[in-house]
């Protein structure tokens, strides 16, 4: 028997007993259905879903993603793939998903590893490469990263981080380089991963932008602009930061400061810039508490029932919350000579929210935007929990609170994967989780619907109207409920209760309409163009003039009015003037420019039809709309000729 067989080390076999771990607690997750933006972006997106790959097919699925203007084509593409090597099915899009996650895990891994060592040159290597894959296991079964992997647009998310934590492993490994003398080799390797790795990540979302400022506070905290065998800083690294730092900030600044001032923007949000600012200090700290010491009532999916800050004072822990956002960012200051892990870990933490929780329009709260600051925060708690015993005498009681805490978030992390296993089981887990949230009691209704599959007088049926009326009942809940009582109603030939349509216009006209309302009332307009429904035109138009009623309006409602007033109500200049006002409202949006040149076809209005084509050309990137332009003037050409030249005598 040889005796020179070399065994896995003890911390590389914790690594694969994370990543299975993670594999069995995921499993039954990979077993559910689509969910929320998942129909927006795969299911009702038919680009991603080619017939047939060719160049124009494969530019129209890399640029057709609906959830940001720069189209995160890397995503969608692999949705491209996913979909050619299973159809919609949705485990292998899951499967994928986690196998993204695993990847990633390896990633931290490996980052904390060199980390680590960066940081303690007293530490031995075996418990620097135990300590990281505690840190990379902790990460996988987090609770808060659930949503990551399971709901499965969010592969936008985690693919993204797959380059931010590459990107992040290259940096420190060329700065690791020039400090043991390869002064060269280093500065290329910190190059590139400033450079390149963020402009792959961003292809997939836009959460890897901010990868080099991840890469400043690094160098700030570890390895503090040292250069090998000198005193003085690397003036090189400093001027590095500097180009790609400084002008980019400028650049995002004059690119969103006019967008987020206009009060346009925030018309479909039931908040402002200056109380949602406010709003994301209280937010930031939730998600602390949320990744840290999780319970099943935070992670819920749905927080429309967060009360909103409106005021420093109102409530008062908005003014709390700032002062201890401020503290912690103080502490990271002072620990930075003292403990750099703990001061990067903090110092990460918020500039992974750097772009969800500032200025951008975007939901208040939604855990998968933890996917990568949920690392910083593992960074500071888990290395002085896991500290060898010569240094840390008390290291009795800390293993065992690590212990603890990893088997809840194993424990928590495994039932809600199970739930997440059936779109029904689901939607009753998120209901019961937040049960004063009117957006989970009314996918409980939709689920219940699903299931019966809309069947009048099956007894789930009768259970989904129960529960839509209670959640449109409850506080500043939106008219979907009402809406979807209504269609279901109508498509089953069954009365339409007045109070339905009497409790949606008073919502409407008491309060702006926010994204959810617009999405009931563009229902509500497919149904009845669609031929589904027959409802009564004085209440469809009622609840259209509610939501007109205010002063601001958005792109996306301007259209469904300028759809209803041209297929519904036949106001044919109105349908015109809506659509010309949704143009202006969102300039850069194809689908509006393509209905509005649609209705000056049919007017015969040529010349600002020609004007239209125009405009939709410069919008025309790498051909996403060349399908579109030839339609619209093959309609140009068949509907309004020019005339021929009169001859010349």
């Amino acid at each position: 028997m040889r005796s020179d067989i070399q065994w896995p080390r003890p911390s590389t076999l914790w690594l694969l007993g994370a990543l299975l771990l993670c594999i069995a607690v995921y499993l039954p997750g990979l077993q559910g259905g689509w969910f929320f933006d998942d129909y927006a972006n795969i299911v009702d997106n038919t680009d991603v879903q080619p017939a047939r790959l060719d160049a124009e097919s494969i530019a129209r699925a890399a640029l057709s993603s609906p959830a940001s203007q720069l189209k995160r084509p890397l995503a969608s593409l692999s949705f491209v793939a996913n979909y050619l090597a299973g159809g919609l099915a949705p485990f292998g899009w899951k499967a994928v998903n986690l196998l993204v996650h695993l990847l990633n895990g390896w990633l931290v891994w490996l980052l904390a590893r060199r980390l680590l060592a960066a940081t303690d040159s007293a530490a031995d290597e075996e418990s620097t490469r135990r300590t990281a894959a505690l840190i990379a296991g902790a990460w996988l079964l987090l609770p808060i990263n659930l949503t990551a992997v399971l709901y499965v647009v969010q592969r936008m998310e985690s693919l993204a981080n797959l380059f931010v934590l590459g990107g992040l492993l290259l940096y420190t490994l060329g700065r690791q380089s020039q400090l043991q003398g390869s002064d060269r080799r280093g500065l290329l390797y910190c190059l590139i991963a400033l450079t390149v790795f963020p402009l792959l990540g961003v292809l997939a979302k836009e959460s890897a932008a901010p990868l080099p400022l991840f890469a400043f506070l690094l160098e700030l905290c570890v390895f503090r602009f040292r250069r090998a065998g000198a005193a003085a800083r690397d003036r090189r690294l400093v001027a590095l930061f500097a180009l790609l730092l400084i002008p980019a900030l400028i650049a995002a600044s004059l690119w969103l400061l006019p967008w987020v001032l206009r009060p346009a923007t925030w018309a479909a949000r039931d908040f402002t810039l200056a109380t949602r600012l406010l709003s994301e200090a209280r937010i930031l700290l939730d998600y602390i508490g949320w990744t840290l010491l999780p319970t099943p009532r935070a992670l819920s999916f749905y927080h429309d029932n967060f009360q909103i800050s409106a005021g420093l004072f109102s409530p008062w822990t908005t003014f709390a919350s700032l002062c201890a956002i401020a503290a912690l960012l103080a502490l990271a200051v002072w620990l930075r000579r003292r403990a750099a892990l703990a001061a990067l870990g903090i110092a990460l933490y918020f500039a992974g929210h750097l772009l969800t929780g500032t200025v951008l329009p975007l939901e208040l709260i939604y855990e998968h935007r933890n996917y990568f600051p949920s690392f910083g925060l593992l960074l500071a708690v888990i290395p002085p929990l896991a500290a060898a015993p010569q240094r840390l005498p008390a290291h009795g009681a800390r293993w065992i609170a690590l212990g603890l805490l990893a088997a809840w978030w194993t424990a928590l992390t495994a039932l809600t994967a199970h739930a997440w296993g059936d779109p029904l089981r689901q939607a009753r887990e998120i209901d019961a989780r937040a049960q004063d949230s009117a957006r989970a009691r009314f996918e409980l209704g939709r689920q219940l619907l699903l299931r019966a599959n809309y069947a009048p007088g099956h007894p789930l049926t009768r259970e989904a109207y129960a529960v839509l009326q209670q959640a449109a009942a409850l506080p500043r809940a939106s008219v979907l409920p009402e809406q979807s009582l209504i269609v279901t109603s109508a498509v089953n030939h069954e009365p339409v209760a007045d109070a339905w349509w009497q409790s949606m216009e008073a919502k409407l006209r008491a309060y702006p309409p926010d994204v959810q309302d617009i999405a009931a009332l563009g229902a509500l307009e497919r149904c009845v163009r669609g031929g589904a429904c027959v409802l009564p035109f004085d209440r469809l138009k009622a609840v259209f003039d509610a939501a007109l009623a205010h002063p601001t309006h958005s792109g996306d409602l301007l259209m469904i009015h300028a759809d209803f007033a041209w297929n519904v109500s036949q106001e044919w200049d109105l349908a015109e003037r809506s659509a010309a006002a949704a143009v202006a409202a969102a300039p850069g949006e194809p689908s509006y420019r393509v209905t509005l040149i649609r209705i000056q076809i049919s007017y015969g209005r040529r010349a600002q039809a020609e004007a239209g084509i125009a405009e939709l050309a410069r919008l025309n990137v790498r051909g996403s709309l060349d399908r579109e332009l030839a339609e619209l003037r093959a309609l140009l050409e068949q509907h309004l000729p020019v005339a021929p030249a009169a001859p010349s005598t």
